[in-house]
């Protein structure tokens, strides 16, 4: 077993003569006793202690110790091998004389042995029962100069600092190597009680030039004395910081006194007064004071450097600074709401009517409720005459839902807030964090609140239908407690967690579409649809509202331009095709901006703009109006359907085409599984009548169909174009084009019946905006059209049908008198043994 050293570099008081002195002249003899040791490098010329426990070991030491006291000092590679062979030790190692010998009463013997020379393993001659082996001595190359000289110089300095650095390390020991001369003693005696890997030692020990194994030990001491600095600086830095809080702390303590002294309260019990205060005039309810008390309780047994005392005051500020019992007064007057709304937008009679209504519910049942007095009544019947308005309007983008939720706010004599919910994915958002989580904070309608520092405000929550959810949670389904007055006046936040009555407030929320809010949220609001404007109304908007404030931001004075309806007009018409007003504000911007250039350059200010100066400033007109509905359908198979999207109804054109082919039927046009069913019923259908609308029973035996519905990059799904489909396949096929002012919508039946879609007043706006005169709409429909406003009912013909045949009568021009004949591009090549085939070819005279 290879044998270890116990406290390294212990000199014992016998041998201490020996440092720094030559040893004595010894004869080698050529075969030595070899003790492998682990871990451990022994050099010539120093002393140290090593404890023997091995039996091999004992029984060498036995042996040397009756004799010449000489033994083989030499390395294992492997310093956890338990019995290195001979293949396992280093090949150079240290001839060394046993000065000392004890005996422990464990059964281990300790020795001081004295390094005298470096050897040479040579052939081993005896493995048991220990290792011997011929050796060969190998003295060291000793340079002579100055370079020697300053390199054993440099070495000793540098043990010194590193030693110094150690505040353990013996003094004796240092003054002892100050004093050495030797390089090769110095060498050996640094690197002895130096720290280092056992490769590098025992590559120390095998170098043979001395001024070689100077450049390396400097070396090592370097690197050794930069660990050591590094190591101190750390150390001193974090010394300092300590130094620093407990001075930190000792001053606190200091000003406590001098202030105690002074009669001056510490800033601590200040907070904690100034909280007391609060609550109790805060007014919260007997829960949430309850809690504060609780909290505030906690706080005052805290130091203020304690990490939980700032979570805690951030707890109470937050209790304390809600609006528990801060109001508006509501102003009921009808007439003055009436007036505010009107003053604020054009149209919009339904959702006016709707906060009138609330306005006189409210007020008649205050007034009936004079002279009883709240308290007398019990808990459940005062919460259930509490009234939360949860309004929810739907409607395209530019019809001003948003800026109604601030005419709502100044009618009522309420203050507004408004929140954003488009992309909110998490939960927390609406509920708050858990005060458990670093950073936490209430969820966004008691932060509103906050801010607006009022229980009853009107509160907009923007883009409800474009709420998301993933591993975070479902943010609409922590909307389900707000939105209800049933539940929301005990509304709790995980932050807060105590409840916050929420049923003063009127809610309102804006969507484009209502198909993307879960139902159960839909169902605890009141829908109210804000449809697109008409031409006289967006007329209207435009004089009364766009105008002046496009002419005020861009630095034109009021009445120092007018615009004409007619240049009006033609901005509607002509560059804007939308359900709102928002591109028309653009469009009226623009040739603001272009008439302040004009002053900015040439000092003209032009008094009237007429359509000619629009037309001028704005360009080549972005939309044809039913110029274009002229040009699409002049040619048979092409039928103009209406459509709903969430930006507002718009219309659609079916095409259909007919080709060479066998039983063929192609559906394009990013189109949903719906409306493919749809174009395959209506296929069928015509089929089915082929003989009752002149079409020959064999048309779909020689050719392909196409269907396509333009504007293929946006998706188009749903039922309502089946109508439209049918009559664009009745086109194509008898040679009838459809009249370029007729539009239609309804979804269509195998027996040809006529079914009612929605939508109805989005589809007639844009039939309207399109410039179509006549609308055909599913008789069931009927009910739908007197939302339809009268300018509108008095411009355009509505057609109420539950019939295909009906639908067509309506929609196709008159068959001609002489219809042509086939191309031979579409002809199949007639059989000779069917004439009847040549005649129903011929019978089919266009192919789209």
């Amino acid at each position: 077993m290879g044998e270890q050293s116990q406290n390294r570099g212990t000199i014992s008081e016998s041998n201490e003569d020996s440092l720094g002195q030559d040893s004595p002249a010894i004869p080698i003899p050529g075969n030595l006793p070899i003790l492998p040791l682990r871990g451990l490098v022994v050099y010539p010329q120093t002393a140290v202690p090593l404890t023997i426990g091995q039996p091999r070991s004992i029984k060498l030491v036995d042996d040397v110790v009756i004799g010449e006291k000489l033994i083989g000092l030499v390395t294992a590679k492997n310093p956890e091998l338990e019995n290195p062979g001979p293949e396992d030790l280093y090949s150079v190692g240290t001839v060394a004389i046993v000065h000392r010998m004890f005996r422990a009463p464990d059964g281990t013997i300790r020795l001081l042995v004295q390094g005298i020379s470096r050897f040479r393993l040579g052939e081993f001659t005896q493995i048991e029962p220990y290792l011997r082996a011929n050796i060969t001595v190998s003295p060291e190359t000793i340079e002579e100069g100055l370079e020697i000289e300053a390199l054993a110089r440099n070495a000793r300095e540098q043990f010194i600092h590193i030693a110094e650095m150690i505040p353990s390390f013996p003094r004796e020991i240092i003054a002892g190597i100050n004093s050495i001369e030797d390089p090769l003693q110095t060498v050996y005696t640094i690197a002895n009680f130096q720290r280092m890997d056992l490769a590098e030692a025992q590559a120390l020990l095998e170098i043979d030039s001395v001024t070689e194994k100077l450049h390396k030990l400097v070396a090592i001491l370097a690197r050794e004395s930069e660990v050591l600095e590094l190591g101190q600086k750390i150390q001193n830095e974090a010394r300092s910081e300590i130094e620093k809080m407990q001075r930190e702390y000792f001053l606190r303590e200091q000003l406590k006194a001098i202030q105690k002294e002074l009669g001056e309260g510490d800033e601590q019990a200040a907070d904690i007064e100034e909280f007391r205060r609060k609550i109790e005039t805060s007014g919260m309810s007997e829960e949430a004071e309850k809690q504060a008390r609780r909290e505030l309780e906690r706080l005052s047994r805290l130091p203020t450097a304690a990490a939980e005392y700032g979570v805690i005051r951030t707890y109470l500020d937050w209790l304390v600074s809600l609006p528990w019992n801060k109001a508006t007064e509501d102003n009921l007057d009808i007439a003055h709401a009436r007036a505010v709304l009107n003053e604020d937008h054009y149209g919009l009679e339904d959702v006016k009517e709707r906060i009138l209504e609330f306005l006189a519910v409210r007020k008649l049942r205050l007034e009936r409720q004079e002279g009883t007095s709240e308290q007398s009544l019990p808990r459940d019947r005062i919460r259930r005459e509490r009234e939360g308005v949860i309004l929810c309007f739907v409607g395209p983008p530019g019809v001003g839902k948003t800026s109604l939720g601030q005419s709502i706010a100044r009618a009522l004599g309420r203050k507004f807030i408004r929140i954003s919910l488009g992309g909110v994915r998490d939960e927390a958002e609406i509920r708050g964090h858990r005060r458990t989580y670093i950073g936490a904070m209430p969820g966004r309608i008691l932060q509103a609140l906050r801010r607006v520092e009022s229980r009853n405000p009107v509160f907009m929550m923007d883009e409800i239908d474009k709420l998301g959810y993933d591993f975070r949670g479902d943010p609409s389904s922590a909307l389900l407690e707000v939105l209800d007055p049933e539940q929301n006046y005990d509304f709790r936040d995980n932050y807060l967690e105590v409840g916050f009555d929420l049923s003063q407030v009127m809610f309102i929320t804006t969507a484009n579409q209502l198909e993307t809010i879960p139902p159960p949220l839909l169902d605890r609001m009141e829908v109210i649809r804000i449809s697109g404007y008409t031409e006289r109304e967006k007329l209207e908007i435009a004089r009364h509202y766009l105008i002046p404030r496009q002419l005020l931001e861009n630095g034109l004075q009021a009445g120092e331009v007018h615009f004409t309806d007619e240049a009006i007009l033609t901005i509607i018409r002509s560059y804007t095709r939308e359900a709102g007003v928002r591109n028309l504000e653009r469009e009226i911007g623009a040739v603001c901006r272009k008439i302040a250039t004009r002053i900015a350059e040439k000092g003209e200010t032009p008094t009237e703009i007429t359509e000619t100066l629009v037309r001028e400033f704005l360009g080549r007109p972005k939309y044809l109006g039913s110029e274009e509905v002229s040009i699409r359908t002049s040619q048979p198979g092409v039928a103009t359907g209406l459509a709903w999207t969430p930006v507002g109804g718009d219309i659609l054109f079916i095409e259909a085409t007919r080709m060479p082919g066998g039983k063929g039927f192609t559906v394009t046009g990013s189109i949903g599984n719906v409306m493919q069913e749809s174009a395959r019923a209506a296929l069928s259908l015509v089929r089915s009548r082929s003989e009752h609308y002149n079409i020959p029973a064999n048309f779909f035996e020689n050719s392909d169909i196409h269907v396509h519905v333009p504007a293929g990059a946006q998706p188009k799904d749903g039922p309502s174009a089946g109508v439209a489909i049918v009559t664009a396949l009745v086109s194509l096929l008898t040679n009838r084009p459809v009249k370029s002012d007729v539009g239609m919508t309804g979804e269509i039946t195998l027996r040809g019946q006529v079914l009612p879609v929605g939508g109805i007043k989005e589809k007639i706006l844009a039939a309207h905006r399109a410039g179509l005169k006549k609308v055909i709409l599913p008789k069931f429909n009927e009910a739908d059209l007197d939302d339809i406003p009268d300018e509108i009912r008095q411009a355009m013909q509505f057609v109420l049908v539950d019939q295909i045949d009906e639908v067509l009568d309506h929609a196709l021009e008159p068959a001609p008198v002489e219809q042509d004949s086939t191309p031979a591009s579409i002809e199949k090549s007639p059989s000779p043994k069917k004439s009847r085939k040549r005649k129903a070819a011929a019978d089919e005279g266009n192919a789209g």
